[in-house]
């Protein structure tokens, strides 16, 4: 259950900090879910996030943003960096995040084209 829970804490909020052998536990299934989401049709592959993943929005959030960011890579989409030593017991904690993909843009709403506006034609007055 708690790796559960930290897979789906890493995938919403991108950035986790833990243990250092339970960050190497979730490294791998974060490659696995998000390739599996890329490579399968997505009724498919929501219901095999849904079997691991505890919060709806955490596979939401694979399907619109990350199967994007991560189009061109297939492994490597996790970093761990060092951050020291827990207080209570000591054990070594490491800082484990998505790298940075491709810059995805969010949609944007179409503005409505107007049509030119025809410039109302001066009314010709007769001479007199």
């Amino acid at each position: 259950m708690v790796k559960r829970n930290l897979l789906t804490s890493l995938l919403l909020y991108e950035n986790v900090r833990t243990t250092k052998k339970r960050a190497a536990v979730i490294a791998p299934q974060v490659d696995k879910i998000i390739n599996y989401a890329k490579t399968h049709k997505p009724h498919v592959a929501i219901r095999y996030i849904n079997k691991t993943v505890t919060d709806k929005n955490a596979s939401k959030k694979i399907m619109e943003v990350f199967i994007k960011r991560y189009a061109k890579k297939s492994s490597g989409l996790t970093r761990t960096k060092a951050a020291g030593f827990r207080v209570g017991d000591g054990a070594s904690v490491v800082d484990i995040s998505l790298v940075e993909g491709a810059t995805v843009a969010a949609p944007a709403k179409e503005a409505k084209k107007e049509a030119p506006k025809k410039k109302p034609t001066p009314a010709k007055t007769p001479a007199k």
